[in-house]
């Protein structure tokens, strides 16, 4: 007796799951994009696709020195303070014709050795260019060990991203790493990160050393760090001072 063959059920359940993530994906983006919260999006692109950190950079200006070329991450702060080296290699030994074909072309990079990475983590990153009007970026990705990431849905990011960089803008860029810093709050942030102690701040503003210091609690409360050196590293990285 002959058995009839049937189809295994394994693809279109597995297309079924690739379109629910997709959706769930493009809800959380159109929340992100109505709050404008750049940090969000960028989370759950970063789940989407299985990495575990994000980092949006321009990369048309990371061969200048210092970290401005970062818009926002969440990468180790030392991990983001070398790959502006790492960066400016990779800029002087590509033409500008490989620039523009490497376009929503995943690369998979590795991370020099003397780079120390949390428990788990891959030392290779994943980098996916675009560009939004005349201004080039990168979204670069770590991820766990043991994911491998899927080329298609990299690029996928890469577009999504790229949208929704140019839907938020300079401002709401810029707002979203602010939060709702006051101005003596970042100008205290800036002046701890110059290395300046309280007293100082206060005789370069001003104010009594007391007030200095709730202003740096405050930013230590909003930023939900717990020394002045995380709220300094966690300004950098975010690219408040």
């Amino acid at each position: 007796m002959e058995i009839a063959a049937r189809p295994s059920p394994a693809m279109p359940m597995r297309a079924h799951g690739l379109v629910a993530a997709k959706r769930s994906l493009l809800d959380r983006l159109a929340e992100c994009a109505e709050r404008g919260n750049l940090n969000r999006a960028l989370a759950a692109l970063t789940d989407y696709v299985g990495a575990s950190h994000y980092l949006l950079a321009r990369y048309d200006l990371s061969q200048d020195s210092g970290l401005d070329f970062v818009l926002c991450s969440d990468w180790p702060f030392d991990v983001v303070k070398r790959l502006g080296q790492l960066l400016n290699g990779l800029h002087a030994k590509s033409s500008e014709q490989e620039k523009c074909l490497s376009l929503l072309q995943p690369a998979f990079l590795i991370l020099p050795d003397d780079v120390a990475l949390g428990h788990g983590l891959s030392r290779e990153y994943c980098a996916v260019t675009f560009c939004v009007g005349r201004e080039r970026f990168s979204l670069m990705l770590l991820f766990p060990q043991d994911v491998i990431l899927s080329r298609e849905c990299l690029r996928e990011i890469g577009l999504l991203t790229g949208y929704f960089a140019s839907f938020a803008g300079r401002k709401v860029m810029r707002a979203d790493r602010d939060f709702d810093l006051t101005e003596r709050e970042l100008e205290c942030l800036y002046w701890i990160a110059e290395g300046k102690t309280s007293e100082e701040i206060a005789l370069i503003l001003g104010i009594s050393r007391n007030t200095i210091n709730n202003y740096i609690t405050s930013v230590m409360r909003k930023t939900a760090t717990k020394t002045r050196s995380e709220a300094i590293a966690y300004a950098v990285r975010n690219n408040l001072v």
